[in-house]
């Protein structure tokens, strides 16, 4: 999927730690621990809630968080996420193709910051108005803000749904000749 680019590409590997935040049954996903949840800006891999298709998205709003999305720029809990425009070294580690088509920022959550692109010249949903989130729910977004199907479109995702933390990614697989 492209919908986590920059951060991850078409073809990249990742790994999934399924024990990151609960225990469950393999096979059958009856949850027998918990004991955590998701932190905002984790990579998290989850089933969509509208059609049960693998997702890996980026958690941007916690329970009880107030989300707002304005031309793609986040308000989280009334606080203006803070942009970041990269810089000349670091725009290198993106794309030549995609850099004359796509914007890209470092978005900064907390205390970490990572990646993400927007293409101007599509038509996008860049608005959320206020909302808060659900207990047992999660706000989830790809990383390639117009190009991504995620709690925009279907809505939050509910805690059951999310299988694990990405915790490697950006690993590519050379071919051996």
């Amino acid at each position: 999927t492209g919908s986590m680019k920059p951060t991850i590409l078409e073809g990249d590997r990742i790994a999934v730690n399924k024990l990151a935040y609960d225990l469950k049954v393999p096979f059958l996903g009856w949850q027998l621990a918990r004991w955590g949840g998701p932190s905002r800006g984790d990579v998290v891999v989850c089933q969509s809630p509208e059609d049960g298709v693998r997702l890996v998205k980026r958690v941007i709003g916690l329970p009880g968080d107030r989300i707002e999305m304005r031309d793609n720029r986040l308000i989280i809990n009334g606080e203006a996420v803070v942009y970041e425009s990269p810089s000349s070294e670091s725009s290198g580690q993106f794309d030549a193709n995609d850099r004359f088509s796509h914007e890209f920022a470092f978005e900064h959550l907390g205390q970490a910051s990572h990646p993400i692109m927007t293409t101007p010249a599509i038509r996008a949903r860049r608005f959320i108005a206020p909302i808060t989130v659900p207990v047992g729910c999660y706000l989830v977004l790809g990383d390639n803000r117009d190009q991504s199907k995620d709690s925009r479109y279907f809505g939050f995702m509910p805690r059951d749904q999310i299988s694990g933390r990405a915790f490697v990614y950006n690993i590519r697989l050379q071919r051996m000749e």
